[in-house]
Order: structure tokens, then C-alpha cells, then sequence
């Protein structure tokens, strides 16, 4: 008979404490009660000019907001696509390179970073192998029309960034050379 009060004991105790960790979650202040949502108008648009400078954040200084930390601009131009198991470049994509050497001419602050990408089919070394020579021939395209080799740098990153057993659809969009533009 000890038995039953020791597990009608385990159940209360076990349910007060299932119980007491499902308190209610805290309701959300009102935006318009918060530092960020009070404004001379009472709009809840916060005007720049208008944001309380305290000691913590008065040093601050505004980002650029294109370069990320690593001085790098992703997808300020195309990337450059592929056929499989290709590092030709076609006809079509060509396009892309020119705007990027006419990105160049009107920013000359900036270099490219080419990165070569392929599908996730072959060997890790064989697409390494692959990315190189499509980051390559962008390369030897650039300068062929006008752009100053020091302004361009190559990687290859294989198919390390590939989604595998993909699509047909999806991995045409992983045989590429993205154009990233770096900072000087």
C-alpha cells in the first residue's frame, strides 16, 4: 500500500510542474509606446533626423550598405552561366561581362572576384578543376575586351556551394562565374 501515495505524489508533483512551464507568453508592447515608435507627428514614421542620440550610440557611423565586412558587393552584377561540363562562354552571356567592365570604367575603386561554380555531379577535385577554368575564360574574356588584369582575381569554388541531387532547372543556376566586386 506505501506504493500508491509515493505515485499519486509523482503525478501531482509532475503535473504542477507541466503547469507552471506553460505560463502565458507577455503581450507585445504598443509600437506607438516605444522609443522607435514616438514622433513629433505621431506617425510612427521615423524620420533619421529625428532618432534620440544618447552617449551609447552618438560615436556610431553610418554603414556603407553595399560592401558586406569582407569589402565584398555580391550581386551588383549577373552571374555568368554555363553548360555542363563546359567553360565556354556563349554567345548570350557575354552581355554580362561587358557590364561588368563598363561597372569597372565607371567605378575604378573597385576589382572583380571571378568565382567559379559547378553542379554537384563529378568529384569535388574535377569540379574544383572545372570552376578554375570557368572563372578563367572570364577572366581572359575581361581582359580581351579592355580590363586591366590587377583589377581581376579568380576562385574557384567548385561544386562546395552546390545543391546536391538537384534539378536540371536548379543546377543550371550552380554552373556559373559570379561577378563580386571588391573593394580597392
Amino acid at each position: 500500500m506505501k506504493s500508491v501515495p509515493n505515485k499519486f505524489l509523482v503525478v501531482i508533483v509532475s503535473s504542477a510542474a507541466f503547469f507552471a512551464g506553460c505560463a502565458k507568453k507577455p503581450m507585445r508592447p504598443d509600437p506607438s509606446s516605444t522609443l522607435m515608435g514616438q514622433t513629433p507627428g505621431g506617425s510612427g514614421n521615423l524620420n533619421p533626423q529625428e532618432v534620440p542620440t544618447t552617449p551609447d550610440n552618438s560615436g556610431l557611423q553610418a554603414r556603407d550598405g553595399s560592401f558586406d565586412a569582407n569589402g565584398q558587393l555580391r550581386g551588383a552584377l549577373e552571374p555568368v552561366y554555363f553548360a555542363f561540363d563546359k567553360s565556354s562562354i556563349a554567345q548570350p552571356e557575354r552581355a554580362k561581362l561587358q557590364a561588368a567592365k563598363d561597372y569597372l570604367d565607371k567605378n575604378p575603386q573597385t576589382r572583380l572576384l571571378l568565382e567559379g561554380h559547378c553542379d554537384w555531379r563529378g568529384t569535388s577535385e574535377y569540379n574544383l578543376g572545372l570552376g578554375d577554368r570557368r572563372a578563367s575564360e572570364a577572366k581572359k574574356y575581361l581582359i580581351g575586351i579592355g580590363v586591366s588584369p590587377d583589377k581581376l582575381e579568380t576562385l574557384s569554388k567548385g561544386s562546395e556551394e552546390a545543391k546536391k541531387n538537384a534539378s536540371e532547372a536548379e543546377m543550371i543556376k550552380d554552373r556559373r562565374v559570379d561577378l563580386v566586386v571588391l573593394k580597392q
